[in-house]
């Protein structure tokens, strides 16, 4: 539904992405000045490109070589950002009907309140933005991008002024807008666990290029390379030396401790370094004999409380990495992990992934 290929700068800044989504949701994630916002004003019609092409449905509404650039109010698409930007003296469902330029006169008051009841805001026609909440604010921007009919809607970090409350119920009533109307979503936010809740494609920024585009789970279990890995954080992030490569798996010394792994990225060839990463709550906590593949015996040094989880740092008992281990509540007192210190780690093959070393791939 919308693909984009975008090339700007912005003084010393240097944009240069593709960017593709379809029905769903698509997360722009990365740091602060990777290009997020930028690439959503691009797409809308805000911001020139010097040289791409946007594409929205099957109309072509940018081509710097073909000279089309249409205005952002005929790119058929919604846009709203962190701050509703509301008219202040227009009501709530003026705010709506400002935009629906093609719906007759007489039906806009009757599509701003079908909007505003899907929203839970039934009642609130004319209150103006100054008497709202923050959340409820929201929610009339939002109900402002959608009820021209947009398919396609770009979010930038929409939720990001509001408490924790009004985000997840936000985030709950987007997640449900895009099962019930087929909505394209572009979404950008730097909150991690914000990316992980919405995201069904996962598209990692920074300093304006695209480092690694793809399905949720695929980017965050499997990153691209370290630096990916290193943005996505709260992962063990160790390195090591293949020993030895067959078709599905890569056996590899981690600091003296030998381990597999069947996911990697690159070419990685026996004797060469590699980038190692494991999800903290991917590594299992285990009893018994160090018999099994991939398990290291290992003490627990220090952990975090954080309330539903814990976070538990390890140091090997013999050669081996330090790791640290994500443990829910409810399972670190089944374990009698707070008196138990001594404990057998075991990195699943399937969740050990590989990558080239950050000094760059071999030549």
């Amino acid at each position: 539904m919308l693909d984009a290929y975008l090339a700007l700068k912005a003084g010393a800044f240097d944009l240069d992405i593709e960017v593709r989504a379809g029905p769903g949701i698509t997360v722009l994630f990365g740091p602060s000045g990777s290009g997020k916002s930028m690439t959503l004003r691009a797409i809308a019609g805000i911001e020139r490109p010097a040289r791409g092409r946007v594409v929205i449905g099957d109309v072509v509404v940018f081509d710097a070589s073909a000279g089309i650039d249409l205005p952002p109010h005929r790119r058929r698409l919604g846009y709203a950002g962190q701050r509703p930007a509301l008219l202040p003296h227009l009501s709530a469902a003026k705010n709506i009907t400002f935009g629906l330029t093609r719906v007759p006169a007489a039906e806009r008051l009757g599509v701003a309140a079908r909007w505003l009841e899907r929203f839970d805001l039934a009642g609130f026609e004319q209150r103006r933005p100054a008497s709202l909440s923050g959340g409820q604010a929201q929610r009339v921007a939002l109900a402002r991008a959608l009820a021209p009919g947009h398919r396609v809607l770009l979010l930038d970090e929409p939720f990001a002024a509001l408490d924790e409350t009004l985000r997840q119920s936000l985030r709950e009533l987007l997640a449900r807008l895009v099962r019930e109307e087929g909505l394209a979503i572009l979404f950008v936010t730097h909150d991690l666990r914000e990316a992980h809740l919405l995201a069904h494609e996962l598209v990692v920024l920074d300093r304006g290029r695209v480092l690694q585009a793809g399905p949720r789970d695929e980017v965050f279990r499997k990153p691209a390379s370290r630096r990916v890995a290193e943005l996505l954080g709260g992962v063990n992030l160790l390195r090591g030396v293949v020993v030895e490569r067959d078709a599905g798996r890569l056996k590899v010394d981690i600091e003296g401790w030998r381990a597999c792994c069947d996911s990697w990225a690159g070419d990685p060839a026996p004797g060469e370094p590699v980038d190692l990463v494991i999800r903290p709550e991917r590594v299992v906590l285990r009893r018994g004999e160090p018999q099994e593949l991939n398990v290291l015996p290992a003490v627990v040094v220090r952990e975090f409380d954080y309330g539903t989880s814990r976070t538990l740092f390890f140091a090997p008992e013999g050669p081996g990495p330090a790791l640290s281990v994500e443990v829910a509540s409810r399972p670190y007192e089944v374990l009698g992990i707070a008196t138990r210190k001594r404990w057998l780690l075991e990195l699943p093959p399937g969740d050990l992934h590989a990558m080239p070393p950050a000094e760059g791939p071999r030549q």
